[in-house]
């Protein structure tokens, strides 16, 4: 479907540092709403997800979607991990265990649906995609957003228990917020600025400021279940998707290595086990063979042979 070269944005081999070797992630550039009397209104067979197992923003979206019991309203299509050149493919390109064609378009990757929406798009071509079947475009592409959409926005359409289940209730958002505002830069997006900094200087900057937010972690959740309020909340599920990637990841490929989650912090451990091994809606959404593949097949300039680790075993410990 898309013929122009776009691999400046497909291509993350080719993806830009700053001066001083620092990776700045751009922000998303569908920011849309679902509501009721807006151009993109809660309705039954309109909407479709694409997500990556791979991606920790996308398995934030696949998680608030089961939690929530959208799976009906809200079918979704996997890419498969392996990302080249051209981006995220699909398995009819690129076949691979749990990965998915694309049912809508027959697209090839996932630039072909930004090429879809917009012909002149410039940005990056990112999961989780949240699209629009009744005007071929897409909704929103930032999983912070669509994470807050699936928490409200089809309220109506759903059982009253599953529309009853709120992650970013009104009396908790100034702590959810207040967490997010240091958990992301430094923990959600920490890894990455330490794993792709092209400067020693960036990267012992980034990697500090990882384990100092993880070392603030540890101190919130000691006796505690859940970041806030004694219920699972978004920081939650914010939170998780890096730590579950951490050890099996993030330690050896982005080179996070202070510490392992297993052996170094107990109290996130625990909180990260718990939610793994007794929601579905975590562990239903978590695909270490697409994980692992993903970042050491995708990023040749970590990894220039793509062999991936067997480890660590387990990749999650039993509770």
């Amino acid at each position: 479907m898309a013929t122009k070269d776009v691999t400046l944005q497909s291509d993350i081999a080719k993806m830009k540092t700053e001066p001083d070797g620092s990776f700045k992630r751009l922000d998303a550039s569908f920011r849309n709403t679902v509501e009721k009397g807006g151009r993109f209104k809660p309705e039954l067979d309109r909407y479709h997800l694409y997500v990556s197992y791979a991606c920790p923003w996308a398995t934030r979206t696949l998680i608030v979607r089961k939690l929530k019991g959208l799976e009906s309203i809200i079918p979704v299509t996997v890419v498969s991990p392996r990302m080249g050149t051209q981006g995220w493919p699909f398995a009819n390109v690129d076949p691979f265990p749990a990965a998915d064609a694309d049912p809508l378009y027959q697209a090839e990757h996932v630039k072909d649906l930004y090429i879809k929406a917009d012909p002149n798009y410039s940005g990056r071509f990112t999961v989780p995609v949240l699209w629009d079947k009744k005007t071929d475009t897409i909704v929103n592409n930032e999983s912070s957003e669509i994470i807050r959409l699936f928490n409200t926005a089809f309220n109506d359409l759903i059982p009253a228990e599953k529309a009853g289940l709120d992650y970013y209730p009104a009396n908790l958002r100034s702590q959810i917020d207040e967490l997010n505002a240091w958990i992301y830069p430094n923990i959600n997006n920490g890894v990455y600025r330490a794993g792709f900094a092209t400067s020693q200087e960036a990267y012992q900057k980034a990697v500090v400021e990882v384990f100092d937010a993880l070392d603030k972690v540890e101190k919130v959740l000691v006796g505690k279940d859940y970041l806030v309020g004694d219920k699972l909340s978004e920081a939650d599920i914010r939170l998780w998707v890096t730590i579950i990637r951490f050890d099996p990841v993030y330690v050896g490929h982005f080179k996070c290595n202070f510490r392992t989650i297993r052996d170094g912090y107990p109290a996130i451990h625990s909180w990260m086990q718990k939610l793994y091994w007794n929601d579905d809606a975590f562990k239903s959404s978590t695909n270490f063979e697409h994980i692992k593949t993903h970042y050491y097949w995708s990023h040749p300039s970590i990894n220039p042979t793509r062999v991936v680790p067997v480890g660590p075993v387990p990749n999650v410990r039993p509770l």
